[in-house]
This record gives structure tokens, sequence and C-alpha cells, in this order.
């Protein structure tokens, strides 16, 4: 009897662990699997970069995480039409065999872990779930799936694809400066001024000056007389004799704008001229002996430094007889002088001139005025002809070819541009206006990397170049760089930069101050602003006035996890169903 009772007793212990066992085994794991909490981050997840980053964290309650079992957990990205794995983590119970993360029987336990994966359309209507699997010993069980987030808010993608390119500026002026300049000669100790002087080579051409401004219609403004003594003689007498050689050069002036021929009515008034004298011309005289074939020129340059005094200089250099005899002949008639100087503009072609002209005859035009006609119409097709001409009359010019392709961005002709863009380069390297287009252009193709290099190399071509970069920096998830490079300017992007940064607040002025401010996506991102900031009538109004302009932008509401929370609202349920 008592070996009967102690084998009994050994069976009902027996019995007993295994019941225990199984009460702890996969069967009560799944059973308590409502009892896992999981947390994700972000929530709902969101697309940055072109990918979504995900982390994915658990939390095992005590007693509950059997001791021998593994469990391989496989969070899950669905979506219509598909799903999308990350990478699995194994959990294991303490007495289990293998690597991964060990779960305590008696004090539960966690895991966290981070995954990344490629964005694809599709995943902006779509939800996380957790798979998961336990086995221990030979045996399996599926955990219930979890769903554990929506996702995915894909709001970087709205970034507007409107590289700025740059073109080429002309350099045309409404008038332009003309001048020209000529002398008078006098005798010694002369102030008068000569008949045969006002037919001299320079005096004939001053002449011819006035009467082509004349017949053109220049406008003169102003003339200058220097008036000139040689250094020779009595320092006073000549600061005199210079200060009467520009009143009778003046005066002669006043005679040739007075004739008949001229009138220029302006000019035969003292306040037209403007009058600078000098008494000892030792400059001249210097530059003229540097010039000179005298013999003893060297000679006569070393007294100009050894002697600051003029009348020692002036001793000095007479006390060369012979050498004199030749510096009084060649040099010293040459410094007797008023040289006169006018100063006019000759106004240019009117607009209408050349409007007309540039799609006439461009032949007859400069490449300033080919380049200035462009501007003085809003069509794009004329534009382009205008640029192809100056490109076929001024092919060794840069801009006109650069403008070409900047029409052809203008008209979504990418290829085309960019062909035009490299044939410009060519032309003239590492111009900042070319390299930024071309940064444009590689964008607009998909090399970002590309496109990069090319901004950063076109530094000073103008705020078009960081606002180039700005769209890089969003596409790239780096919102603070894209916040810095937009600055200040009012744009779609600049107040997406914002949104995306954390600063919804500061996008709702960017917008309303930009010239995209009545398009149908800026309404959209302030409705997200709205959303973002938890102010309901933001939201609803403009994604109310969002929709009215463009209604493909209600099925996109409908699904946005921008406005998760707000799908049970009756108002938004209004505007998007």
């Amino acid at each position: 009897m008592k070996n009967s009772t102690g084998l009994k007793t050994i069976a009902i212990a027996l019995s007993g662990s295994v019941l225990l066992a199984g009460c702890n085994g996969l069967g009560k794991m799944v059973k308590n699997a409502p009892k896992v909490t999981y947390e994700v981050s972000p929530k709902p997840l969101e697309m940055h970069a072109d990918s979504v980053k995900v982390t994915v964290s658990g939390k095992y309650p005590a007693k509950f995480f059997a001791k021998k079992a593994t469990v391989v957990i496989t969070p899950t990205l669905k979506y219509q039409g598909g799903e999308k794995t990350l990478k699995p983590i194994t959990v294991l119970g303490e007495a289990a065999e293998g690597s991964g993360t060990k779960v305590s029987y008696a004090n539960g336990g966690s895991f966290m872990y981070n995954d990344k994966i490629a964005y694809t359309p599709e995943m902006a209507k779509s939800e996380l779930f957790v798979k998961a699997t336990g086995s221990m010993k030979s045996k399996t069980k599926d955990f219930p799936e979890v769903k554990i987030a929506d996702g995915v808010v894909a709001t970087p993608l709205l970034v507007k694809s409107d590289e700025k390119a740059i073109a080429a500026k002309d350099k045309f002026t409404k008038t332009v400066p003309v001048t020209t300049t000529g002398s008078i000669y006098y005798t010694v100790n002369q102030s008068t001024v000569r008949p045969n002087e006002m037919s001299n080579t320079e005096m004939k051409a001053v002449k011819a000056f006035i009467a082509e401004g004349v017949a053109k219609g220049y406008t003169f403004k102003n003339a200058n007389v220097s008036a000139y003594a040689s250094p020779d003689g009595e320092q006073t007498l000549n600061a005199d004799l210079a200060q009467d050689r520009a009143k009778s050069g003046m005066k002669a002036m006043m005679g040739v704008f007075g004739d008949k021929k001229n009138k220029v009515e302006a000019a035969t008034a003292e306040s037209f001229y403007s009058i600078v004298t000098t008494a000892e011309d030792w400059e001249g005289f210097k530059k003229l002996m540097e010039a000179s074939s005298i013999a003893d020129k060297d000679l006569i340059l070393r007294v100009l430094t050894m002697y600051s005094d003029l009348d020692i200089r002036e001793r000095e250099i007479k006390n060369l007889a012979k050498t004199y005899e030749e510096v009084s002949n060649e040099i010293l008639p040459k410094l007797r002088r008023a040289v006169i100087t006018i100063n006019g503009e000759q106004n240019s072609r009117t607009d209408d001139q050349i409007a007309k002209l540039s799609t006439t005859t461009p032949d007859s035009l400069s490449v300033e005025e080919v380049l200035y006609a462009a501007n003085l119409t809003t069509d794009m097709n004329t534009k382009l002809s205008i640029y192809k001409a100056g490109e076929r009359l001024y092919p060794n010019d840069w801009r006109c070819i650069n403008n070409v392709g900047f029409i052809y961005l203008m008209q979504n002709k990418v290829g085309d541009a960019q062909a035009q863009f490299e044939k410009a380069n060519k032309l003239v390297t590492a111009n900042p206006i070319v390299l930024n287009n071309l940064g444009a252009t590689a964008r607009l193709k998909g090399d970002k990397k590309a496109a990069m290099d090319y901004y950063k190399s076109a530094s000073g071509a103008g705020s078009e170049v960081e606002y180039n970069m700005g769209i890089i920096n969003i596409m790239n998830g780096e919102y603070a760089a894209a916040v810095t490079n937009f600055g200040s300017t009012n744009s779609f992007n600049a107040a997406l930069a914002q949104v995306l940064n954390g600063s919804a607040n500061n996008a709702l002025a960017i917008i309303d101050n930009s010239p995209e401010k009545d398009m149908a996506i800026s309404y959209y991102l302030k409705a997200i602003v709205g959303a973002r900031s938890n102010n309901n009538d933001l939201m609803i109004n403009n994604l109310k006035s969002a929709i009215n302009k463009d209604s493909s932008l209600k099925a996109k509401a409908k699904d946005d996890c921008e406005f998760l929370k707000y799908r049970a609202n009756a108002d938004f349920k209004a505007i998007v169903e």
C-alpha cells in the first residue's frame, strides 16, 4: 500500500508539471497576446528623403513569455495591391537558445528596433501590422496580427519642381556716352587762338564730332577746357597765361557751336564749360621727354627727380645749352595748349523701333539691342525667336545661347535646354549663371547630386541658386537647410519647408505674401497647417477652398494621413465624401 501511494504521488506531481508547462507554453502566449503592447514612432508613419523610417518597440508583461519560446516578429506595411515587410526581430524566452532579445518569464521585458524602407506612392494609404510566429521545440503558432500604425504622411512630395533658371542680362542703355578731345596750340607767351589752329587735325575731328552730333541728335552735356603753359619763364606770368588760354579756347569753341551749321545754343554759354589751368606743365614735359629721342633726355629726367624747386629745374635744364635748344623746339611748343573735351549722349533707338526690327530685320541690331528686345515682349515664342536670331548673329556671345535654353526650360523642354546650356558653358568657363542653369536641368532629369554640385559652383549668380538648392534640401529631408536657402522668399516651397521643419505657423504669412497664394495646392498646405496646429476652422476652410479649385484634392485629402485624426469629424467627412 505504501508503494502504491508513493507512485500515485509521483504521478500526480508529473501530471501537474505537464499541465503547468502547457499553461505557460505557446498556447497561453497566443491567448494572452492582447496583453503585449506596441509603440511606433513616428505615428502615423512619415516619408522623408524618399524613405520611411520606423521605430517599433514592444513590451511583454510578467509571466507571459515562456522560458523556452522563440518569437519572430515581422512588422509589415500593407497597402492596396501589396505589402512590404520590414526586417524581422527575434525575441527569446530566458531559457531559449539562439540570438535575439531575451525576455524574463518572471519580470517580462521589451524590445526596440529601427528600420527604413523605400517609399512608393501606394504607401500613402497603408497600415502597419505586427506579424509574429512563436516556436518552442517542434511546435509553432502564429500570433494574431496587430495593427500598430497608419501610414504614410508624404507631405514632402508636395515640393514643386519650379527650378529657377537665369536669363543673361543685356547691357543696353537708353543713351550712349559720347566724347571727343582736341587741342589748340599757342605760340610762346601768347593766348590768342590763331585761325589755322582751328583747322589742325585735332580740331577738325572735334568739328566733325559736333556736326555728326547735331545731325544725329546728340545731347551735348558739357565741355572741359584744360589750359597749360610750358615750364619756361616766370611762374606768375605762366599762371596768367594759362588762364588766358583757357578763356580764348572756350570762346573759340563757343564760336564753333554758334556756327549756323551747328547752332547748339547751350554750348554758347560760359556755364557749359568748366576750366582747369596748369601754370607750368611739368607732368606733360616729363611724358614728352620720355617719348622723345633727345640725346640728353636721361640727364634732363634726372634733373626732374633731383630738384623739386621749379625755378632750379628750369635753370639746370637751360644750362644744357645745346640740348635746351632741342627741348625748346620739340617739346615746349606741344605744352602751350588748351585741351578741349566735349561730353555728350547719343540716344539709342526707341523701344518701338527695337521691337519692330527684332522681328523683321534683327541683323540691323547690336547684340545688346537683341537681348533687350526680348524683354519687350511677354510671348514666349517671340522671345525664343529673338534669342535664336541673336544666337545666329552673334554665335560667340554665350548670353543669346543661354537665353534660348532659358526659354526652352520655361517651355518644359528640358533636354533642349540642357543642350543649350552645355553649348554656352563651352564658350564661357565657370560662369555662375550657366552653372545654375545646368544644375536646374540636371535636377529635373533626376540627378540631385550633380545638380547640387553645379549650384555650389554657381555662387554669385543670384538668389535663384539658393532657391534651387532649397528644393533639393526638401527632397533630401534637410528641412532646416531648405528654410535657410529659401531665405526671405515668399513662395509655396518656402512655406512647405517651414511646415516640414516644424514651424507650421510661419508658413501662413509666407503663403499669403506669395504670388502662389491663390493656387489650390497653397490652400491645401494651409489646411495641413490647420491640422498640425489643431485649428479646425483653419483646416476646414482652406481644405474647402483647395477642393473648390481642384476637385482631385478631395480624394487626396480623404486618404492623407495629415488629416488622420479628423477622419471622424463631421465637417471633414462632408468635404471629402
